[in-house]
């Protein structure tokens, strides 16, 4: 299962840690990890290189986090917010195999 865990601080998303598999197609077949990576990694891509925030994405195979401080996650906040529904709506189509949480502790 891919646990999505979005992070909230004083009502606002200060980054995200995806980890695990879908396992529902032998990798590099499988649709749902590609469409969570990929949406994954366009959000990260483009908070850091686009919007310029500093703070570095921990990424190993599985795994892909990233915590903002306040500045960057007000700066970030309507692609965060256009990650998080796109995650949402694809837990709603694959609800046994993509899970949300959310919370505040960014040692995920």
């Amino acid at each position: 299962m891919i646990a999505a865990k979005f992070f909230v601080s004083g009502g606002l998303l200060t980054g995200f840690v995806i980890k695990g598999h879908s396992s529902s197609a032998p990798s590099g077949r499988d649709i749902i990890c590609a469409s969570v990576s990929s949406a994954s990694y366009m959000a990260v891509n483009t908070i850091t290189e686009v919007i310029g925030a500093r703070s570095t994405p921990e990424v190993r195979r599985g795994y892909l986090k990233l915590a903002l401080t306040k500045d960057e996650a007000i700066r970030s906040q309507e692609l965060l917010k256009g990650f998080e529904l796109h995650i949402r709506c694809l837990s709603k189509q694959y609800p046994e195999r993509i899970r949300i949480i959310y919370g505040g502790n960014k040692n995920a």
